[in-house]
């Protein structure tokens, strides 16, 4: 649809940027932090652990310094559940949380909204010790942990995701990187995972609504819209098993409180169905989100299965997340988008698509979490990045963000990623996202000094034309 007059982006949009803990805070065992899993992975030889990352913890004050000068009227980060709890449950880490609160009264004095993801991918390692997500006390851990936070911020935090991109986690558990001994869970071990934290984040989702009556609350699901490679109608049907069982099916329950009939039929015929206790079903009913999250970067496209092996490919070499299933779906290329050096869809016009899907679905708001582009940024001898591809790449979701809405999408806030930059699970800093360089190597820590790229200035001035690019 081509319209005649665009409305401009509302004056209360959310203009932020997005990290998570692990990535960006670094002090990974100081002031009675516990490990998480993800400081337990193995790490791709020569590239950056997460022991110091971007030295967010020792430097929040002047980070918080320079998202105020960019601009940023809202900032979406993660809180350690193994800083403030480092046993998983029990007594409260008083240092870990006294960081978050001062995070938090940095942000808010100067006029920037927090938006707190309560798990990002890094769970206790005394949990996942006990059987982590497989063992149902976790969801009784995660509600606790939650309910510390929300008696501790609930007064001052407005914004609360559940649990970040659970489809990653169950679907591609390689992507956040390779436990010891490289054996990943089954898929069977990973859908009861899965369903254990549909539970918790239902029972999570109630409980803000009863201690924060001011807040709001939902989840964030990597979402994107699938193409069919063809007219062919086998390749409609692909495309729509794929979407549902990649997007929907877990948006649904977070939504519905309820199944996808089709995500469930999936499960029975594969033998995958998660074990439900009797009471969960009601559980699952106590969820209602206030807003949808989504972390959107790119479309898929899919052809329909040919039954066999040949289904199976790895994205753009990356080993560590698979695509395609036998006898569901078969990943196809399309000649229509472009792609990032690492083989990553650029694909614009599929943000707006992917937010008319959800705002069609589920009529809630709609906030984007994650957005942004990877590239091995390089500081220049006279001190400047020139991040132009990024610049060009936001502005192009920009573009039809403001599209979406004309569409009639209620669309409250634009959080790309990253603020800063932080490490890549995979390619550590030598592919980079934020706004702000960090001065370091994978090794060589060098001197962590912050560094404003030339897409800090376009998106400066971008927030303060709210959102004109014209």
């Amino acid at each position: 649809m081509i319209y005649q007059r665009l409305n401009d982006f509302p004056k209360d949009f959310l203009w932020g940027a997005s990290t998570s803990a692990y990535q960006v805070e670094g002090a990974w065992d100081e002031d009675g932090k516990s490990p998480s899993i993800v400081d337990m992975l193995d790490h791709p030889p020569g590239t950056a652990d997460f022991k110091v990352a971007s030295d967010h913890y020792h430097r929040f004050r002047e980070d918080v310094k320079l998202f105020a000068e960019l601009g940023l009227k809202a900032y979406r980060f993660s809180i350690a559940w193994t800083r403030v709890l480092p046993n998983g449950t029990g007594e409260v880490n008083a240092a870990g949380l006294n960081f978050y609160r001062q995070l938090i009264d940095e942000l808010l004095s100067h006029g920037i909204e927090p938006v707190v993801t309560l798990y990002h991918f890094d769970l206790p390692y005394v949990l996942e010790q006990q059987g982590g997500w497989s063992n149902r006390a976790t969801i009784d851990a995660f509600v606790d942990y939650a309910g510390v936070l929300f008696d501790a911020f609930g007064d001052r935090v407005k914004y609360w995701l559940t649990i970040n991109e659970q489809n990653t986690m169950i679907l591609h558990p390689g992507a956040i990187g390779t436990p010891k001994g490289g054996v990943l869970p089954s898929k069977r071990v990973l859908y009861q995972q899965s369903h254990h934290m549909l539970v918790a984040q239902a029972r999570v989702m109630a409980l803000c609504h009863q201690r924060c009556p001011a807040g709001k609350i939902g989840p964030a699901i990597n979402t994107t819209s699938m193409y069919q490679e063809t007219c062919h109608p086998l390749d409609a049907i692909a495309a729509h098993n794929w979407e549902t069982l990649r997007c929907w099916s877990f948006l649904d329950v977070a939504v519905h409180g309820r199944y996808n009939p089709l995500a469930w039929h999936y499960l029975l015929d594969r033998e995958l169905a998660p074990q439900m206790e009797p009471g969960d079903a009601a559980l699952l009913l106590q969820g209602k989100p206030d807003y949808v999250a989504i972390n959107y970067y790119s479309t898929a496209t899919i052809a329909a299965s040919r039954g066999d092996a040949s289904d199976i490919s790895a994205r753009a070499g990356d080993q560590q997340i698979m695509l395609g299933e036998s006898g569901v779906y078969r990943a196809a290329e399309n000649p229509f988008v472009g792609k990032t050096r690492y083989g990553w869809v650029i694909d614009p016009v599929g943000l707006r698509l992917t937010l008319r899907k959800t705002a069609e679905r589920y009529h809630l708001p709609i906030l984007i979490t994650e957005n942004g582009i990877g590239a091995p940024d390089e500081l220049q001898a006279d001190g400047t990045i020139n991040d132009d591809y990024r610049i060009e790449f936001m502005r192009q979701h920009v573009e039809q963000m403001q599209l979406a809405i004309n569409d009639g999408v209620e669309l409250i806030g634009y959080c790309p990623w990253a603020a800063i930059d932080v490490v890549s699970t995979h390619q550590g800093y030598a592919k980079r996202y934020g706004f702000v360089y960090v001065n370091r190597g994978e090794q060589d820590l060098k001197d962590l000094r912050r560094i404003k790229k030339r897409s800090f200035d376009w998106y400066q001035r971008l927030i303060a034309s709210d959102g004109r690019q014209r």
